[in-house]
This record gives structure tokens, sequence and C-alpha cells, in this order.
């Protein structure tokens, strides 16, 4: 599925935004904040843990369960939505570093190059890219 606001900017670019990974230690700070979250509801596709999907370059590759490939395309830019789920939730996942820069925590996006059967608790390895300098950005 194209999201609408990115075909309203141009309808031939490609969708690089088909799967949505939400490290759950997120669901963690969250749930510690007050807020009531746990997997899936906040329109993730993926609940990963122990991996730094904020600290991934672009084009890193996630193998999920016996088959399936994810690769990393940008960070989430959240949307008001999350505050219609629960108010205040959007402000939650946003934070500024040291120079005041925005640091976005919403998770990752990514398209499917293999298919494959996903189940809770498959393992899901690692592959950096030859080149591990890009990090991710939101405008992907």
């Amino acid at each position: 599925m194209k999201h609408r606001s990115r075909v309203a900017q141009n309808p031939n670019q490609p969708n690089l935004r088909q799967v949505h990974l939400i490290h759950a230690e997120l669901h963690e700070e969250l749930q510690s904040a007050g807020f009531d979250v746990s997997s899936g509801q906040m329109g993730e596709n993926i609940t990963t843990r122990g991996i730094p999907l904020l600290e991934l370059p672009t084009g890193t590759r996630l193998h999920l369960g016996d088959s399936a490939v994810v690769e990393l395309t940008g960070l989430r830019n959240p949307c008001q939505q999350l505050n219609q789920f629960q108010p205040g939730l959007m402000d939650a996942v946003l934070d500024r570093d040291p120079d005041g820069n925005l640091i976005r925590k919403a998770g990752v996006m990514g398209i499917v190059t293999a298919s494959g059967e996903v189940k809770p608790g498959d393992p899901i390895r690692v592959e950096y890219p030859p080149s591990r300098t890009v990090r991710l950005s939101e405008s992907e």
C-alpha cells in the first residue's frame, strides 16, 4: 500500500515504506512514561528486541525467519494518528539531541526483498550494507 501523502507528492515514486518495524524497547520506554502500548498498536508490522533499529544504516537487510528479508529505507516519521490512539503519544516518540536536532524514535520503514512466513519468536539476522555510512532518515 502506498501512503496517500507521498502519492500526492509524486504518484510515480517507488513505495519505500512497505513494512514498519518498532523495537520492543520503545514500548517499554512508553509504558514507563504512562502510555498503554504494546506490539502492533502503533501501526508496526514487526516488533524486534535487541536490535538497534534506529542506528542501522539505509540498506541494512533484516533476515526474518527462514526466508523473509526486509531492507531498511528510512525512519518512520510519526503522525497525528498516534495522538488519536493516545493523547501525547506523538510527542513521546520524538526527542531532541543536545544540539536541538529532532530524533524520531517511532521505528523504521523498509521494503520486502524476499517474501516468507514470519512468526513471533523467529530469529532476525542483521546484514549490513557494504557501506555503513548512510544513516536512516525520515526523507525516504
